[in-house]
């Protein structure tokens, strides 16, 4: 289900956010400036980050915190950018990346 949580047992209320636009694979959606790129996809129910080279699997948030690459996704232009550590900005074009990165190496 996508969305947020509102109301967190331990955290409390949900404070709002300033919300700003970016693209997703040519559309433009809304995001919280500052969230995690995953998170603002996440919140809206996008979860595929990118597909293998090998196989065309799809991959999504696996570890959360940078380690792996399965987050990986072409921001503004730059390939194999962890979604869940790098935090949205108004304006950020975001793709989903099939594969390859920029050098041509596999990611898989």
């Amino acid at each position: 289900m996508a969305g947020r949580i509102d109301r967190h047992p331990i955290l409390g209320k949900r404070k709002a956010k300033e919300e700003v636009e970016i693209i997703f694979n040519g559309k433009k959606i809304k995001a919280e400036k500052g969230e995690m790129i995953a998170a603002a996809l996440q919140a809206k129910g996008i979860r595929i980050h990118r597909y293998t080279i090998k196989n065309k699997e799809p991959r999504g948030v696996f570890c959360g915190i940078g380690q792996c690459t399965d987050c990986a996704m072409e921001v503004n232009g730059q390939p194999n950018v962890r979604t869940c550590v790098t935090p949205v900005e108004a304006g950020m074009v975001i793709n989903t990346q099939y594969g390859l990165n920029r050098d041509g190496d596999n990611i898989d």
